[in-house]
């Protein structure tokens, strides 16, 4: 309980120097205007409309649905990539090298494919998820396997296991902290590439109610929509991700409960 009041005292701490900083920039000093840099007040009005006339909670929804189906189609992807790269020497050799660069690329850059691939439509801004998140996962998979210990491998293998099942049995659950830490980054880039994917396009979501508040130069509407990704974010890691991290270290020895 006293963990949740200091993070509660964190924020509200937060929110008190973000207004100060409003106060100080827009009433007293004059640096900027209203429309530049918003109150946390304004923030919090324009949340309640959004929320008042059900946008916000049909924009989560629609941004949410995309997410997942295009996430789980990098992390099959990704995962069965980084697998043919430690099983492959050709592989390794020659396309891991081009998965690094690939992934050096920022979604938006895939925007132009897969308009003209899919149209703009549903398909385009889930390829662009799942191109978006693929390579973090494949790199992670791969790293992951490359760096379980030998000894383990090697004790596998004098008491009979081999193939498929050393994979499945030792070296796969050896290597799940760095392929969840992979996951991870995955999912951060997931949300990035839903963004640039839903601003691209008219469709329901978060990304084109964020569109409409730049159009309109609703800066309050901007950064409340910005808030909102960051709080999904923190919920989804807290619920999903540190449950199964804890978990997996702790099955592995490296965190005790």
């Amino acid at each position: 309980m006293t963990g949740v009041l200091k993070k509660v005292a964190f924020y509200m701490i937060l929110l008190m120097i973000w207004e100060l900083v409003y106060k100080l920039g827009v009433d007293v000093f004059k640096v900027w205007k209203p429309y530049i840099f918003p109150s946390p007040i304004d923030v919090a009005k324009t949340l309640g409309d959004l929320i008042s006339d059900n946008t916000l909670f049909i924009a989560i929804a629609a941004s949410i649905k995309r997410l997942f189906i295009g996430y789980l189609i990098s992390l099959v992807v990704g995962i069965a990539l980084g697998l043919l790269i430690v099983r492959y020497k050709y592989l390794d050799e020659n396309f891991r090298s081009m998965i690094l660069g690939l992934q050096t690329l920022p979604s938006i850059c895939w925007i132009p494919f897969s308009i003209l691939w899919f149209g703009i439509n549903e398909q385009a801004i889930i390829f662009v998820i799942a191109i978006g998140s693929i390579f973090a996962i494949s790199i992670a998979t791969e790293s992951g396997i490359k760096n379980v210990n030998p000894i383990y491998v090697k004790a596998a293998s004098t008491m009979g296991a081999k193939g498929f099942r050393l994979y499945w049995s030792v070296i796969i659950p050896s290597a799940l902290p760095a392929i969840i830490s992979g996951m991870k980054q995955g999912w951060s880039f997931a949300w990035r590439a839903l963004m640039a994917g839903e601003m691209m396009s008219a469709t329901k979501g978060l990304g084109q109610v964020l569109t409409v508040g730049r159009e309109l130069g609703d800066i309050s509407q901007v950064m409340g929509i910005m808030i909102v990704i960051i709080l999904l974010g923190f919920i989804f890691d807290k619920l999903v991700f540190e449950k199964l991290e804890r978990n997996i270290r702790y099955k592995c020895g490296l965190e005790v409960k």
